[in-house]
């Protein structure tokens, strides 16, 4: 149903440097950029995560319950993403544990103050 969710940053260049290493995590590249854009898959063929300068060229502000969930293969993964992520400077929204029963998960914004969610099923 998702095929792609886009962020919006008002600095490319350092977003870029964090989403690379961040998904990389994942396994996923960088599949399309331009100098307003960039994009990240990975080889499932499943949604991929873009950033963008906004197009009519005002800044770029995070939304009020608005969240990026990322999909882990296992706990230890949600574990080491949230660890990239805050060594990469996000900024911690609540560290890896269990939610409810069969959810593990972790909370972080982004530099640009995007919110995100790395989580395991299972």
């Amino acid at each position: 149903m998702i095929g792609y969710v886009t962020l919006g940053t008002n600095d490319l260049a350092r977003a870029e440097r964090f989403y690379d290493a961040l998904l990389a995590e994942f396994g996923a590249k960088r599949f399309m950029e331009t100098e307003q854009f960039t994009a990240w898959t990975d080889d499932s063929g499943g949604p991929g995560l873009s950033l963008t300068r906004p197009y009519d060229g005002q800044p770029a502000t995070t939304g009020n319950g608005t969240m990026v969930a990322l999909a882990a293969g296992s706990e230890a993964q949600v574990d080491a993403v949230y660890k990239k992520a805050l060594a990469l400077g996000a900024s911690d929204e609540g560290p890896p544990g269990q939610r409810m029963k069969g959810f593990y998960a972790a909370y972080f914004r982004d530099p640009d103050g995007n919110k995100l969610n790395v989580f395991y099923t299972g």
